[in-house]
């Protein structure tokens, strides 16, 4: 059976002032009034029944996500103490479906993207369901078609195709965040895609990879799966999560899977637009420019300014600017932040000098 599971961690630091602590950015309605989250779950909608739907986030949010998701219950939010990176929540989501159904195949997905159009992404995700379907023992990651030569992101190489499914091939190499030059060399091949941080694949298959790759992961998850639905689940949780070692799940299982024999990693390309709202210039891009290039999403005036994003969470707020070129202006009813638009990956670091009670 097919479930599909979203990861809803991270504190969106680079979104600092309007993420915080208390509301990250994946649950910030910041997008034509609704969150990163709602928009992720609604995208599944037609390939996974709601009843094997999950999301994977801070144990602390629970509350948030079940007002901002209307299906969701308290058994489908897998709910961390803490933050453990991806491997972890890739195993939580491959215990809890495995107990409930052995042969599930399970759709790992991503709480922090705009993608478009949904029609192709439906079409690269039942791609995935069909070939896990077909052969457990392949691990399907998907690989967004590039646009640009972009440092920032990993890369895939696809190799062979896959006999029998149109559109899909074997994965012929991972390459995390390659220099300019090698990014250009990517881009012109027409071989390489971006990594896309989703994937499809058997619960039963991850939980018996991790005892081979991380086996400290796979004997914390026996734990929790066996103390499931019981009066001790939250209490098993909260003892074993924060000792799992803290590792990404593409260095602790795609990249290992990719030299197994016993295991075969597919990469389904998907040409959509893919757009990370993990930074200010990157969420202002989702925002209409006006003939100077300047963007907003509540209330500005600009007198000479050019590409200025003017943000506010205040609808009612007047943000004015004059004379001013390339530069982020964010404005909340405790904090305001100005950066120039280039040094917009410092604002994390702002936000971690910020008083504890106002992060």
């Amino acid at each position: 059976m097919r479930h599909a599971m979203i990861m809803a961690g991270g504190s969106g630091t680079r979104l600092w002032p309007m993420s915080r602590q208390a509301v990250p950015k994946q649950l910030l309605r910041f997008v034509e009034g609704r969150s990163l989250l709602s928009i992720a779950a609604d995208r599944i909608r037609t390939l996974v029944p709601e009843a094997n739907r999950y999301v994977c986030a801070g144990e602390a949010y629970r509350a948030l996500i079940r007002a901002d998701i209307p299906w969701i219950d308290d058994a489908h939010v897998l709910g961390e103490p803490v933050g453990r990176d991806t491997v972890n929540a890739v195993a939580f989501g491959a215990a809890i479906t495995a107990r409930r159904d052995p042969d599930a195949v399970f759709a790992v997905l991503t709480s922090d993207h705009l993608i478009a159009p949904q029609a192709e992404f439906e079409r690269a995700m039942d791609l995935g369901f069909r070939l896990v379907e077909a052969d457990p023992s392949r691990l399907v990651t998907f690989a967004i078609t590039p646009t640009f030569p972009a440092t920032g992101f990993g890369y895939v190489e696809r190799g062979d195709p896959v006999p029998g499914f149109d559109g899909a091939f074997c994965a012929k190499r991972f390459v995390e965040k390659p220099d300019r030059a090698r990014a250009e060399e990517y881009l012109a091949s027409g071989g390489f895609g971006w990594n896309s941080g989703m994937f499809v694949f058997s619960a039963r298959t991850v939980l018996d990879a991790l005892e081979r790759f991380k086996p400290e992961t796979a004997a914390g998850m026996r734990e929790i799966a066996a103390a499931w639905g019981t009066p001790n689940a939250r209490v098993t949780v909260e003892r074993v999560y924060p000792t799992l070692p803290k590792i990404s799940v593409d260095y602790a299982l795609m990249e290992p899977a990719s030299k197994d024999r016993e295991l075969s990693v597919c990469v389904v390309p998907m040409s959509v637009e893919w757009r990370d709202v993990g930074s200010w210039p990157s969420y202002a891009e989702t925002l209409a420019p006006d003939a100077d290039g300047n963007r907003t999403n509540a209330h500005a005036v600009h007198v000479g300014s050019r590409r200025v994003a003017a943000l506010s969470d205040d609808p009612s707020h007047v943000i004015a600017t004059i004379g001013l070129e390339d530069v982020i202006v964010v404005r909340t009813k405790d904090a305001t932040l100005v950066v120039r638009a280039d040094l917009a990956e410092k604002v994390k670091d702002v936000a971690g000098l910020v008083p504890p009670e106002l992060r």
